[in-house]
């Protein structure tokens, strides 16, 4: 695997191999940009086959928290840690305290919360090791589960993509196929129940499927929630599920999930296109999370500037929108050309600033 060549495809600053033979940690932390502030995403706890998958997951995942944070208009950059370990048997304390001295050494210029694998309880240990960690439980002074925010946000995005679709962005009585019915899933669908609408759910966890039928929600097969017929496919489980085998059997007008990476490739965002499909890239709806845990960077937490910064997502799904429309691109073209035109702009600044 070629390293450098890897970092500058995606663009990347900063990538830290970290070891700790005694707790066996073995971890990587990519930073991608910092032009708007501190590279800032979830620290990932997953069994890798390969410490090269690893990486890649690393370097896809951080680019995504630079574009996420920037068209929210936060003063965050990206980044991403993965660990290599099962987060069901290798966790340890002693492992997490070992990664946040690894976090402590970049001084700043990576601040850390919840991924996949990685819960508030184990960013307690990491905090014991260095203060940049955000996200920690609301006793501890943190901004708490960001998987709240996360959920309204993706509710937010998919109620203007109905008023774009249908002129009006009520979802009563509208079929939502919910792929994957984590925390994110959970706190999106209470929000979809109580304007009525009517929800279908897959997961591959008896326990999440349980609390799905607890709330009166029909749960359906994994492979059978793409023929649903519905008006919005919500992707909510992990990354790449929008892709040639699957877009074909889509029945929908909008698809708009919580899931990170939902497009295999960017030819899968095209085909969407081409068939008329209305899609709201991930990073842009998904990103209440990173808004939550950006409310108390530099400030106390206020659960309502979290709020209020997190309903905007409606207003910046609808700008995206728009621009796909009038320049004929593709939604996650568009997304992707507001974040850039974002980063470069305060690139300029920069540049002038130091030309005085």
């Amino acid at each position: 695997m070629q390293l450098f060549e890897n970092m500058g495809e995606y663009g990347y600053e900063q990538l830290v191999m970290c070891s700790d033979p005694a707790s066996g940690l073995k971890a990587i932390i990519a930073i991608h940009d910092t032009t708007l502030g501190p590279a800032c995403g979830g620290t990932r706890i997953w069994p890798y086959a390969t410490e090269k998958e690893a990486i890649q997951d690393a370097l896809r995942l951080g680019r995504a928290m630079t574009y996420k944070s920037a068209t929210a208009g936060l003063s965050l950059g990206g980044g991403k840690g993965v660990i290599i370990a099962d987060p069901n048997t290798q966790k340890t304390e002693a492992l997490l305290r070992a990664y946040g001295r690894f976090v402590d050494t970049l001084g700043g210029r990576y601040l850390t919360t919840t991924d996949v694998g990685s819960t508030g309880r184990d960013l307690e240990f990491i905090s014991q090791e260095t203060e940049y960690v955000v996200g920690l439980p609301i006793p501890l002074g943190g901004s708490g589960d960001t998987s709240i925010m996360t959920g309204l946000g993706v509710y937010m995005g998919m109620k203007a993509c109905a008023r774009q679709t249908w002129g009006s962005d009520s979802l009563r009585g509208k079929r939502v196929a919910m792929q994957g019915f984590g925390k994110v899933a959970y706190h999106t669908a209470q929000h979809l129940l109580e304007e009525d609408a009517e929800l279908f759910v897959t997961d591959v966890y008896d326990g999440a499927l349980n609390k799905a039928r607890d709330m009166g929600v029909e749960v359906v097969s994994t492979d059978d929630i793409y023929n649903i017929p519905c008006d919005i496919f919500s992707p909510c489980a992990l990354g790449g599920v929008l892709n040639g085998d699957t877009i074909p059997r889509l029945s929908c007008q909008i698809v708009a999930g919580g899931a990170n990476n939902q497009l295999l490739t960017d030819a899968d965002g095209e085909d969407l296109h081409r068939r008329g499909i209305l899609y709201a890239p991930d990073y842009l709806i998904n990103a209440g999370g990173i808004i939550n845990v950006s409310a108390e960077v530099g400030m106390a937490y206020s659960p309502d500037v979290a709020r209020e910064k997190t309903e905007r997502i409606y207003e910046i799904m609808e700008q995206v929108i728009h621009t796909s429309r009038r320049e004929e691109i593709p939604t996650f073209m568009a997304a992707d050309r507001l974040a850039e035109d974002r980063l470069a702009s305060v690139r300029g600044v920069r540049h002038m600033r130091r030309a005085r």
